[in-house]
C-alpha cells in the first residue's frame, strides 16, 4: 500500500532513483516478471469457432438431421432399389439444406468480422505516449512499455498510464471520474495517508486512466497492467456471465417446440404409413417402407421453418445496419432485438447523462442574479438581465484574470479545455460576455492589466489569489471556497451572498466565490500571501455544475411514454445526482428518494430486491453495487440495459442484459464489456436503438407468423395424402405424397424466405413508442397469433390438398398434379405475407408500402413459376408444365381464402 508510506521509501522499495529513473537493463527485466502495461483483454473467439458455434443452433442440428436423413435416403434409393432419379432428389435436397445452414453461419461470422473491426479502429484512437527517465535521460516512449519503478512526467492535458505514486506536485490536479464515477479533479499531493483511507481520497496516488487537468507532477511507477485499479476492476469481467438474449429464450423455447413436433410427426408418418400399406396391400417391404420414410422427410422438412435461422441473421443484420445509421454500432446480433425489450435503463451520470462539462449556470454579482445560457465549453449563450451586463463585468473579470485555464479549437471547430474544469467554466463565461483573457492582459488602454504574483490554490487555504496592476491601481483578486470568503470579507451584505450560496447548493451547483482587495505598490510587491488574503470585498457568487446533455430529458420522457424505466446510478453526490435527475426528468421532484452506496452495503441481497424496483437515483456507489443493483432488477425479470463510458462501469454493463458503451469517451474495457457501442456518445440512440428494437421484433414476429403459416399447410396437406389418399386417383398411387421434399424445401427456401426477408425492412405498423416493451416471458406465438397461424394454415393446407386432388382426378400425372399443389401453396403464401405484416388484417396496411417486399414477391412468384417449365429443375425437383388455364386458377384462387378470413376479420375488428 504505497499510499500510506513516505516518498522516499517508494522509491527504495522500488529500486527505483527519482534522478536517473531505471537503466535499460532494469526496464527489460521488469517487462520479463511484471510483462506489458496493458489491460489484458479476453482473446476473441477465433471465427472458425463462431462457425462452429452456429452449427449449435436448435434450429441447424434440425436441418443437419433432416440432411441426415435425406442423405440416408438417397443412398438406399441408390443401392437397393436402383432408383437413381429418387436417389438424385434426395441428394440434391440434402445439398440444398446445407447451403441454407452455411448462408445463415456465414451472416452470424460476418457480423463479428464487422464489430470488431470497427471496434478495432475505435481502439487505435486510443495510442498514446508517456515522457519517462530511463538512464538519466527523458524520453517519450508507448505507454505498454512501463514498468513499475519508471519516473514519469505529466502535465495539463496527460493521461495517466499507469498507477503511480506522486513524490512532486505542482498545482496537480488529476480528473478520476472514470474510476470513481465523480466529476470534481482531485487536487494531488505528495505526503503519506492513513491505511485506512478510501480509494477515491488517495490523493499521493495516481491511477491509469485519469486526465490531469492541471499543473503539472512527477511521480514513480507502482503498478502496471492487470494489477493496476483499473486492471483489477477488469478483471471482475471475468466472473461474470454473459446473459442470454430474449429473442435467444424466445427461439430456443419454440425450437424445442417445433423438435418435439418434427419428431411427433415423423414417428406418426412412419406408423401411419406402414399401418396403411398392410391394410392396402396386406404386406409389408422394404421398398414400400422407403416410399414412406420418402413422405416422413417431406413432412421432417415441412414441419421446421428452414429457412429461419438465415432469415432471423439477415432481420437481425439489417437492424444493425439501421442502427449503424443512427451511430450505434452493435457486437452481438442477438442484442439488436433485446434494445426493444428493455425495461430498465441503468445510466451512469458523468459523460453519460451529463456533458462532463462544467459550465456557470447563474451567478451574483452586484446585489444581482444572472442567468446563463448554453451548457459546455462552446461560449454562446445570453446572460440575462441584459440590462444590467454592466454590474456583472467587474465580477467577471476578476473571475478570469484570476485564472490559468483557456478553451481553444480544434481542427473540427470544437471547443477544447485546458485546464481546471472550474477555471475552465469561468474563462467560457467571460468568453461569453466578449472578455478575454489574453486580450484583456495584452490590451494597452487605461486599464492595461498586470499580472504582478500568483499564489497557486491549495486545500489548506481553499483558495487562488493574483496580485495585478491595473493602470495605477494595485489589486489582489481571490477566488476560492465561499465560506472561506465570507469570513475574510468585509462586505456589510454577507446575508445575501449566504441565502444565495445556500439556494444555489441545493439546486446542486457547485459555489465559487471572488472577491478583490485595493492594496499598495508596495504590498503588491512584498507583503505575503496570508496579508493580502484578508479584507476582501467580495464581487460575486458563480454557481457551477456538469450540465445535462440537451437531448437526454426528450429522450427519456420517450422512453417514460414507452414503459422504460431510467435509473441513474452515479459516484457523485447524492444532492447533486438529485437535482440533475429532476432536471432530466427522472424522478419530478427533489424529494424523491436516493439511495446512496452505504445503504446499499447495509442490505442483504432480498433487501435491496424488495427496494430496487422503486428507486430511480443511486449515488456514491462502486462498480459492486452497480452490479448489485442490476443482478436485483433482472431478478424481478427486467431486462436491463446498462450504460456508461469509465471502467468502472464495466463489470455492471456485462452483467446487464444489454451494455451500452460510449464510443467517444467510453474507456477500452467498457467497449469490450459492452454490446452497443454509441458511436456519437449521445442517450438519444438509445432511444433510437430501443425503437429499432422494438420494430426488429415485430418484423421477426410477422415473417415468423408468416413462416409458421406456411408450415402448417404444408405438414397437413402431405397428413391428409398419407390419411385420406386409401386407393389410386387416376395416374396418382396412394403413396405418392402431396408435394415432394425438394418442392418443399424450394417453398420454405426461396418462395418463403425471400418475401419474409424484405418484412425485415418493414416500418412499424403503430407508433411503437408509445408502447410497454414486450413481456420476454410470454411465448413469441401468445396473444392470438398460435390460433391465427393454424387457421390460415389450415385453411392454405386444405386449398392445396384439393387442388393435388382436383388435378389427379382430371388425369394429370404425378408430376403435374403435385406441381399444382407446389405452386397452389407458393402463391398461397405469396398472398398470406400481405396478411402477415400486420397485426389486425392486411387492408389495414398499404401493400406498397414495402417495396422491397412487392420485389421479394415478385421475384419468388416468377422463379416458381420458372421451375415448372425449366427442364433442369422439371428433372431435379419433379415439377412438370401445366397450361395457362392452370397457371391462372393457382396463381389467384389461393387469394380467395386470405382475402375472405382478412375480410371478416376486419368486419369484426370494426364492429368491436
Amino acid at each position: 500500500m504505497f499510499y500510506n508510506q513516505n516518498k522516499k521509501d517508494v522509491l527504495k522499495e522500488l529500486n527505483s532513483n527519482r534522478h536517473e529513473g531505471l537503466t535499460r537493463d532494469d526496464v527489460k527485466i521488469r517487462l520479463e516478471k511484471y510483462g506489458k502495461n496493458e489491460i489484458q483483454q479476453e482473446a476473441p473467439t477465433p471465427i472458425w469457432k463462431v462457425l462452429l458455434h452456429s452449427f449449435k443452433e436448435p434450429l441447424v442440428i434440425i436441418l443437419l438431421l433432416a440432411v441426415l436423413l435425406s442423405l440416408v435416403s438417397g443412398v438406399y434409393d441408390l443401392t437397393q432399389n436402383g432408383d437413381v432419379k429418387h436417389a438424385m432428389s434426395s441428394f440434391y435436397e440434402a445439398i440444398a439444406i446445407l447451403i441454407l445452414i452455411f448462408i445463415n453461419s456465414g451472416l452470424s461470422v460476418w457480423q463479428t468480422v464487422s464489430a470488431r473491426k470497427s471496434l478495432d479502429s475505435l481502439k487505435e484512437m486510443n495510442n498514446h505516449q508517456v515522457s519517462v527517465l530511463r538512464d538519466g535521460d527523458w524520453e517519450k516512449i508507448k505507454v505498454d512499455f512501463l514498468v513499475p519503478g519508471d519516473i514519469i512526467s505529466v502535465k495539463m492535458g496527460d493521461f495517466i498510464e499507469a498507477d503511480v505514486r506522486w513524490f512532486k506536485v505542482s498545482e496537480l490536479q488529476v480528473l478520476e471520474a472514470h474510476l470513481t464515477g465523480e466529476s470534481d479533479p482531485i487536487l494531488k499531493i505528495v505526503d503519506e495517508l492513513p491505511e485506512d483511507t478510501d480509494l477515491g481520497d488517495r490523493k499521493n496516488m495516481g491511477y491509469s486512466g485519469s486526465t490531469v487537468t492541471n499543473g503539472n507532477g512527477y511521480a514513480v511507477v507502482v503498478a502496471t497492467g492487470m494489477e493496476t485499479e483499473l486492471g483489477k476492476i477488469a478483471g471482475l469481467l471475468k466472473d461474470t456471465k454473459d446473459q442470454k438474449t430474449p429473442i435467444e429464450k424466445t427461439v430456443n423455447d419454440l425450437t424445442r417446440k417445433l423438435m418435439y413436433v418434427a419428431g411427433g410427426v415423423v414417428l406418426f408418418t412412419l406408423i401411419a404409413g406402414s399401418l396403411k400399406t398392410w391394410l392396402t396391400t396386406g404386406s409389408f417391404s422394404f421398398t414400400s417402407f422407403a416410399a414412406i420414410l420418402s413422405t416422413a422427410i417431406a413432412l421432417a422438412v415441412a414441419a421446421i421453418p428452414d429457412a429461419l435461422p438465415a432469415v432471423l441473421s439477415i432481420v437481425l443484420t439489417i437492424g444493425a445496419t439501421v442502427l449503424t445509421k443512427s451511430k450505434g454500432l452493435i457486437k452481438s446480433l442477438n442484442s439488436v432485438e433485446t434494445l426493444g425489450s428493455t425495461t430498465f435503463i441503468a445510466s451512469d451520470k458523468t459523460g453519460t447523462l451529463t456533458k462532463n462539462e462544467m459550465t456557470v449556470t447563474r451567478f451574483f454579482a452586484d446585489g444581482i442574479e444572472f442567468e446563463v445560457e448554453g451548457r459546455g465549453y462552446d461560449p454562446l449563450g445570453e446572460i440575462t438581465p441584459l440590462n444590467k451586463i454592466n454590474s456583472a463585468k467587474k465580477f467577471v473579470i476578476a473571475s478570469i484574470l484570476n485564472n490559468e485555464a483557456n478553451v481553444s479549437r480544434d481542427e473540427n471547430g470544437n471547443y477544447v479545455p485546458f485546464g481546471n474544469p472550474t477555471d475552465v467554466a469561468l474563462v467560457v463565461l467571460g468568453l461569453k460576455l466578449n472578455l478575454d483573457r489574453h486580450e484583456l492582459l495584452n490590451k494597452k488602454d487605461e486599464t492595461d492589466y498586470d499580472i504582478l504574483r500568483v499564489f497557486p490554490f491549495d486545500s489548506t487555504r481553499k483558495m487562488m489569489s493574483v496580485v495585478i496592476k491595473s493602470g495605477n491601481e494595485y489589486k489582489v483578486l481571490t477566488k476560492g471556497a465561499p465560506d472561506v470568503l465570507l469570513n475574510l470579507s468585509i462586505n456589510t451584505d454577507n446575508k445575501a451572498f449566504e441565502n444565495k450560496i445556500d439556494e444555489f447548493a441545493n439546486e446542486a451547483l457547485r459555489t465559487l466565490a471572488v472577491g478583490e482587495r485595493i492594496i499598495s505598490e508596495d504590498e503588491a510587491m512584498n507583503a505575503p500571501m496570508e496579508d493580502l488574503e484578508k479584507d476582501i470585498t467580495l464581487l460575486g457568487l458563480a454557481g457551477i455544475i456538469d450540465p445535462p446533455r440537451e437531448e437526454v430529458r426528450n429522450s427519456v420522457e420517450t422512453l417514460h411514454n414507452a414503459d422504460i424505466n431510467v435509473v441513474m446510478i452515479t459516484g457523485d453526490h447524492a444532492k447533486t445526482a438529485q437535482a440533475i435527475a429532476v432536471k432530466l426528468g427522472i424522478i419530478s421532484r427533489t424529494g424523491t428518494q436516493v439511495m446512496e452506496g452505504k445503504q446499499i452495503d447495509k442490505l442483504s441481497d432480498d433487501e435491496l430486491f424488495d427496494k430496487v424496483e422503486d428507486i430511480r437515483v443511486y449515488a456514491r456507489v462502486s462498480p459492486e453495487h452497480k452490479q448489485r443493483i442490476v443482478n436485483q432488477l433482472q431478478r424481478h425479470g427486467e431486462v436491463v440495459a446498462m450504460t456508461g463510458d469509465g471502467v468502472n462501469d464495466a463489470p455492471a454493463l456485462r452483467a446487464a442484459d444489454i451494455g451500452v458503451a460510449m464510443g467517444i469517451n467510453g474507456t477500452d474495457v467498457t467497449k469490450d464489456s459492452a454490446d452497443l457501442i454509441l458511436l456519437d456518445d449521445k442517450f438519444t440512440t438509445i432511444e433510437h436503438s430501443v425503437e429499432a428494437g422494438r420494430t426488429i421484433f415485430t418484423n421477426i414476429k410477422n415473417f415468423m407468423r408468416h413462416e409458421l403459416t406456411t408450415n402448417v399447410a404444408e405438414v397437413l396437406s402431405l397428413l391428409l395424402g398419407l390419411l385420406l389418399i386409401t386407393h389410386d386417383i387416376g395416374n396418382v398411387s396412394s403413396n405418392t405424397p402431396t408435394l415432394t421434399a425438394l418442392m418443399v424445401l424450394w417453398v420454405n427456401m426461396v418462395s418463403d424466405a425471400l418475401p419474409s426477408f424484405a418484412l425485415g425492412y418493414d416500418v412499424p405498423e403503430s407508433d411503437i413508442m408509445n408502447e410497454p416493451p414486450r413481456d420476454t416471458h410470454k411465448s413469441i406465438l401468445a396473444d392470438g397469433m398460435m390460433s391465427r397461424i393454424i387457421v390460415r394454415g389450415i385453411t392454405m393446407g386444405l386449398v392445396v390438398f384439393a387442388a393435388f386432388v382436383l388435378a389427379a382426378r382430371s388425369g394429370m400425372k404425378v408430376e403435374e398434379a403435385q406441381t399444382v399443389a407446389f405452386l397452389t401453396l407458393v402463391f398461397g403464401q405469396l398472398w398470406n405475407v400481405f396478411d402477415a405484416r400486420s397485426s389486425k388484417t392486411l387492408f389495414h396496411r398499404n401493400p406498397f408500402g414495402n417495396p422491397k417486399l412487392i420485389m421479394a414477391v415478385a421475384f419468388s412468384a416468377i422463379s416458381s413459376l420458372f421451375v415448372t417449365i425449366s427442364p433442369f429443375f422439371n428433372e431435379v425437383m419433379g415439377t412438370a408444365r401445366l397450361s395457362g388455364m392452370i397457371y391462372l386458377m393457382v396463381i389467384f384462387i389461393p387469394a380467395i381464402p386470405v382475402f375472405l378470413i382478412s375480410g371478416i376479420k376486419a368486419l369484426v375488428w370494426l364492429k368491436k
